[in-house]
């Protein structure tokens, strides 16, 4: 990628199958830096980058932070070797220096816009003789490196769009290659690291295949064999439009940011596009690996929704809170939620022990979608003790010292275990033993106690989350206000 601003969904989504046809096939994954463009290196952003990938646990075996032996793994510390490479071109002929001035491109651009006509450059500085270039040469005047595109392209065969080529000399003049200041363009550059990096694969967005027959122009000029291309459709809104970065919509530090598993995002950018036998909710990325076939990717772009994000997560949620060792590592992230959120309310110091926060997640798997939701206003309760007076109990039913004192009994006998479905039947029986309160007023009654809500979880699973100690505690304290 280049380093211009954080990783977004598009970027992940590359990413990800580059990553998983390299684990498919035994292969090494290999993050290289862009920064050839130095006015759009954004500081940090490279760190940034492989901070994302290692979160989203799709970590590259060779990049700028982890090293490797076909290093250094940033563009602006190869720069030598992109000279030489242009030094051999231009010694073949494959390439001339051009001399023109940005303002005299500009003027091309502006005519051929006039005209109606695609911008390119007419290759004027192509037919300069040697004498005249060392002249120019001479005189100090600026120059840049340009690749002669000839015509009659051999097509490709690409791994997604299958048989291509761009008559590229046809529609554009000679491409720069290498810019006054000694750094390359991507041109260049990538097809120089991919030559001594040793690649064999490549997997990259469609806008780039255009380009590739201007590459395999390049590898035929330098006598290389080039790698195998797969362009990847784009990703686009469910809408059919392009994904939003204005408010920060669709890079990964908004979906950390509000709790998203990464294992969510890797799960709906795959099924909103190709590369399986079928769709199909909840994947793990051993799951993706062992499934993805590069000849299923299709060449229509993915629609990705992300109002489904939340149905994708409660999913993989779920399967975390099921998974021993990964329910422990969120029995941490709620407590710390906790402390976060309700700080000194807190009712007990007993809500943060490690066995009452696990029998919380266990009891709403799959109710939620996000770890966060735990600690919202709906499950307040669980953390903080409600103000209940016994005239707010009296006004649902006149039996509410009754049915207080029935429930109270209740938790006493039920104290060794208590499960939903046994205290369910133990609270339609109690319901029996009042006067006149129907079973849906002994709910209402109970519930306001317990949590001070209208609305939550069943009561039985509120008392079975609470534990009969908490339950009898609440009870006894909103009878005696």
């Amino acid at each position: 990628p280049a380093i211009t601003g954080f990783l977004h969904l598009g970027g992940l989504r590359t990413a990800l199958y580059n990553y998983i046809f390299a684990k498919k096939h035994q292969g090494t994954f290999i993050l290289r830096v862009e920064d050839t463009d130095q006015n759009r290196v954004v500081p940090g952003a490279a760190e940034g980058i492989e901070e994302m990938l290692d979160w989203a646990g799709i970590p590259p075996d060779e990049s700028p932070c982890r090293g490797g032996p076909r290093g250094p793994y940033v563009q602006s510390l190869r720069l030598e070797l992109y000279r030489g490479a242009s030094a051999a071109l231009l010694e073949s002929g494959a390439a001339y220096r051009c001399f023109c001035t940005p303002r005299r491109l500009e003027l091309l651009r502006r005519e051929a816009l006039r005209c109606q006509h695609t911008p390119r450059y007419d290759n004027r500085c192509r037919h300069l003789t040697p004498a005249e270039v060392a002249q120019k040469l001479s005189q100090g005047l600026d120059c840049v490196v340009r690749f002669r595109l000839e015509k009659g392209v051999e097509p490709f065969q690409d791994l997604v769009y299958g048989w291509n080529k761009h008559e590229v000399a046809e529609v554009e003049g000679d491409p720069v290659i290498l810019k006054g200041d000694g750094f390359p363009t991507y041109h260049l550059a990538n097809v120089v690291d991919d030559h001594y990096m040793g690649i064999t694969h490549v997997l990259r967005g469609t806008e780039w295949l255009t380009s590739t027959s201007k590459h395999l122009l390049l590898y035929k000029a330098f006598g290389w064999e080039p790698p195998q291309f797969g362009h990847l459709p784009l990703l686009l809104n469910k809408d059919g439009g392009k994904l939003s970065k204005r408010q920060g919509d669709i890079f990964l530090e908004r979906f950390v940011r509000d709790g998203f598993l990464p294992e969510a995002l890797l799960d709906i950018v795959t099924n909103c596009g190709s590369g399986f036998a079928e769709k199909q909710m909840g994947r793990t990325l051993e799951e993706l690996i062992s499934q993805f076939e590069i000849g299923r990717i299709t060449t229509h772009s993915a629609l990705l929704d992300l109002e489904m994000l939340p149905e994708f997560n409660r999913i993989h949620l779920t399967r975390h809170i099921e998974n021993e060792g990964l329910r422990q590592r969120l029995v941490r992230e709620l407590q710390e939620l906790v402390k976060h959120v309700y700080g000194d309310q807190q009712a007990d110091p007993e809500v943060l022990e490690k066995q009452y926060v696990e029998r919380v997640l266990l009891l709403r798997k799959g109710h939620i979608s996000l770890l966060k939701n735990l600690v919202s206003s709906d499950y307040s309760y669980l953390w903080v003790r409600p103000s209940v007076s016994r005239q707010q109990l009296q006004m649902i039913s006149t039996e509410a010292d009754e049915i207080g004192k029935l429930v109270l009994g209740l938790m006493t006998r039920q104290a060794a275990a208590l499960t939903v479905e046994e205290l369910n039947k133990d609270l339609r029986n109690l319901q029996k033993q009042t006067r006149e309160t129907k079973y849906s007023s002994v709910m209402k009654l109970l519930r306001l106690a317990l949590s001070g809500q209208q609305h939550g979880p069943s009561v039985a699973e509120m008392m079975v989350t609470l534990g009969p100690k908490e339950v009898s505690g609440r009870i006894h304290r909103a009878l005696c206000s």
